[in-house]
């Protein structure tokens, strides 16, 4: 899950995965205009977005209670022994869909231990840098994971590269322009998932792809609370609208007793959304 920040004695914006990646998906669509390239392929591509993270559906449905802060574990919180069961768990359900879906989703979960292989500077709230750390004691365990999709990709881009139709998406410019893209719109959304409004600053996002041979620097900035530009704007519309879906929750008391799970207390509440606005700088 995703828990937001807040200001002291305020309530927190918690996202299960689905929303963070639906969130994501929002940005694919309408990613590419008449210098960014859109998506190719654009339909594989969006279901990917929207599905990059499903091995946390699992999890959110009934998630841990953090003690520390009295809400649910969020995402770099969450046990290490759940949370690299989602790492594999993603690529294994986007695997069953398409090869091509699978190696995207292995490389993402590879990244994510590995500075998304150079990439990105986006640094999640809380971590002091790009890449996922472990306690020593998960070490072999998080080595295990990802040599696990290591081997996933090399079997899979044999699969694409025999057949005529899929070969060329294997060719490492375009596979890590989607790749790219893939890491850009997961840590825009991360920055509006995690981060409260009033925390926000400007944020500078590296190697977005204008093609396969060129990419580009994207400044986000901070104009109010719901309102942000983009420069250069990589969208087909004049202004893109986002809408972030999730439920505001108080940290509960030390101590409280939880009857039937957090996930039956978090069903309870009600649905919220948060909305944003991106435009040309």
């Amino acid at each position: 899950m995703m828990v937001q920040t807040a200001f002291e004695n305020e309530p927190h914006f918690v996202m299960t995965m689905k929303d963070h990646t639906d969130f994501c998906a929002q940005m694919a669509r309408a990613y590419g205009n008449d210098r960014f390239e859109k998506l190719d392929p654009l339909d594989e591509m969006v279901h990917l977005v929207s599905k990059h993270d499903c091995g946390w559906d699992f999890y959110d449905a009934d998630p841990g209670l953090d003690p520390d802060t009295g809400l649910p574990f969020t995402m770099i919180r969450t046990p290490t022994p759940y949370a690299m069961k989602t790492n594999s768990g993603s690529p294994d359900y986007n695997e069953s869909v398409s090869a091509y879906s699978g190696l995207l989703s292995s490389m993402h979960t590879w990244g994510l231990y590995n500075k998304r292989y150079g990439h990105s500077r986006f640094v999640v709230p809380t971590r002091s840098g790009v890449s996922i750390t472990l306690k020593p004691e998960f070490e072999q365990m998080k080595q295990d994971m990802l040599q696990g999709e290591l081997n996933r990709q090399a079997r899979l881009k044999e699969v694409l590269l025999q057949d005529e139709k899929t070969a060329a998406l294997v060719a490492d410019k375009h596979l890590f322009q989607n790749y790219k893209q893939l890491q850009f719109f997961d840590t825009m959304a991360l920055y509006f998932n995690m981060i409260h409004a009033g925390e926000r600053g400007d944020e500078l996002y590296i190697h977005v792809p204008v093609s396969a041979e060129e990419d580009s620097d994207v400044m986000l900035r901070k104009i109010d609370e719901a309102t942000y530009t983009l420069d250069p704007f990589p969208f087909n519309v004049d202004k893109l609208k986002l809408v972030a879906h999730g439920k505001y929750m108080k940290p509960l008391p030390a101590g409280t007793q939880i009857s039937g799970g957090l996930g039956k207390t978090l069903s309870q509440i009600a649905d919220d959304r948060q909305e944003y606005l991106l435009m040309p700088a």
